[in-house]
C-alpha cells in the first residue's frame, strides 16, 4: 500500500478559516492524503473560533497552540517556538499556509528551516505599503514558499517581478470565494435580519454594514472619532450595522467615544431600529450571519481585505476605508472603491452610492468556486501521486 502523504494546514485567524475550509474539503476527498489541521490560536476567542469551524464544517483542530494576543514580534515568536515541536513530531510532507497573518509567516519559517516544503495560498498580493504588518508577512512568506497559489493574474506578475521562478507560481483562483459560494444558500437561512428588526424591502437593502479594525483607522483618536462621526451621520439616513472588533471596541472606550454607538457591544441586541442616528454595534458575528448581512446590504464600508473580494462576488457596493489595497482586481473588475479615511470623502462617496451611482462589477477569472480543486490537482502532481499532463 502506497505511503499516504501527510499534509499539514496551519490556521490562526478567522480569515484563515474561510480560506482553508475549501482546501481542506478538496484534499479530504483523496484517500492518499493524511491531513492535520493546526490552529495557532492567534485569534484566541475560542467561542468565535468554534462557531466558524462549526459553520464552515471544519473538523476540530488536531492541535491547538493557544498562542493568544501580543505584539507582532511576541506573537510571531511564540508561534514559531510552539509550532516547531509539532512539525518535528508529525513531519508532514507539505505545509499549507493561507493569507497574510502572523501565523502564516511564522509557520512557514518553521517549516522551511526544517526542510518541509511550503505552499502559500493567496500568494503575490501586494499593497506596496510596508507600514502594513500584513505586507511584510506576504513578502516574507512568498519568498520562502515552494508553491505559490495566486488569486488573480496581477499577483503572479508581482511575484515574477520579485524574482520568483514562474514554475513555482500557479494561478488557481480564490478559495475564499469557494467558501462563499458553498455557503451562500445556507446563509440565506440566517435569522439575523429578523433579530435586528430589519424589514424586507427590495431584498432587505435598507441598511449599511461597517467593519473597522486596522491600526491606521482605530489607534489614532482623531481618525477614529472622524470616522465614527461621519458614519453616525450616515446612520440618520439608514441604519449602519457595526459588528465591533474587540480591538476597535477597546479603542472606542479608551478614547471616550461611546456616545457614537447605540449600545455597549456584547450586551444584547437592538429590538427596534435606532432613530437617534447612532451606529448599531453588535458583538462579532459568525460567518453565516455576517455573510447574510453582507449579501443584502445597500452598502458595505470596511478596511478589511477579504470583504473587498466577497462584495465583488455578491455585487454589493464596497467603500474601502484605506489608502491602498493589495486586491486591485476588486477595483478594476469588482464593486470596490478605495476612498481612504477622510470623513468628507467617506460622506460624499456614501451619498453617491446611495444616490444610485453603483459600480457595475464583473466576476474575475477563476473566482468560480473551483480554486481548491485546482490546488488539489497541482498538489497531487507535486507530491508524485499523479503524473503531469
Amino acid at each position: 500500500m502506497a505511503h499516504k502523504k501527510r499534509i499539514m494546514i496551519a490556521v490562526g485567524a478567522r480569515p484563515n478559516f474561510m480560506k482553508s475550509a475549501a482546501v481542506w474539503k478538496a484534499l479530504k476527498r483523496h484517500p492518499g492524503f493524511d491531513l492535520c489541521l493546526v490552529h495557532t490560536g492567534q485569534h484566541y476567542d475560542r467561542e468565535m473560533s468554534d462557531t466558524f469551524f462549526r459553520e464552515l464544517e471544519l473538523p476540530e483542530p488536531d492541535i491547538h497552540l493557544g498562542i493568544g494576543s501580543g505584539s507582532h514580534a511576541g506573537q510571531t515568536g511564540r508561534i514559531m517556538i510552539d509550532f516547531e515541536p509539532v512539525v518535528l513530531d508529525i513531519r508532514p510532507d507539505l505545509l499549507i499556509v493561507v493569507g497574510d497573518v502572523n501565523s502564516t509567516v511564522a509557520c512557514a519559517m518553521v517549516a522551511v528551516k526544517l526542510g518541509i516544503p511550503v505552499a502559500h495560498v493567496e500568494a503575490g498580493l501586494r499593497s506596496f505599503d510596508r507600514r502594513m504588518p500584513e505586507e511584510i508577512n506576504r513578502l516574507l512568506t512568498d519568498r520562502i514558499s515552494d508553491l505559490l497559489f495566486t488569486t488573480e493574474e496581477d499577483a503572479g506578475r508581482n511575484l515574477r517581478r520579485e524574482g520568483i521562478p514562474g514554475d513555482r507560481i500557479f494561478f488557481v483562483g480564490n478559495v475564499m470565494i469557494d467558501t462563499l459560494r458553498a455557503n451562500r444558500e445556507k446563509a440565506e437561512k440566517s435569522r439575523i435580519h429578523e433579530r435586528l428588526g430589519l424589514k424586507e424591502n427590495d431584498g432587505y437593502r435598507d441598511y449599511a454594514l461597517l467593519t473597522l479594525h486596522r491600526p491606521s483607522n482605530v489607534d489614532d483618536k482623531r481618525v477614529l472619532e472622524g470616522l465614527l462621526s461621519v458614519l453616525s451621520d450616515l446612520s440618520h439616513r439608514l441604519p449602519v450595522i457595526f459588528p465591533v472588533h474587540p480591538r476597535t471596541l477597546k479603542r472606542i472606550r479608551e478614547f471616550g467615544l461611546d456616545d457614537r454607538i447605540s449600545f455597549d457591544a456584547g450586551e444584547g441586541w437592538p429590538e427596534t431600529r435606532a432613530s437617534n442616528g447612532r451606529l448599531w454595534t453588535l458583538p462579532p458575528l459568525g460567518y453565516l450571519d455576517f455573510l447574510s448581512l453582507m449579501s443584502h446590504a445597500a452598502l458595505v464600508l470596511s478596511d478589511s481585505g477579504g470583504i473587498q473580494e466577497e462584495t465583488t462576488i455578491l455585487g454589493v457596493p464596497c467603500l474601502t476605508l484605506r489608502p491602498n489595497t493589495e486586491r486591485p482586481i476588486t477595483i478594476q473588475e469588482g464593486t470596490n472603491r478605495l476612498i481612504g479615511n477622510d470623513p468628507e470623502t467617506v460622506a460624499r462617496s456614501a451619498r453617491e452610492i446611495l444616490g444610485g451611482d453603483v459600480p457595475k462589477g464583473k466576476i474575475p477569472r477563476f473566482w468560480d468556486g473551483r480554486a481548491a480543486e485546482r490546488i488539489f490537482r497541482i498538489l497531487k502532481i507535486y507530491l508524485g501521486m499523479e503524473k503531469s499532463g
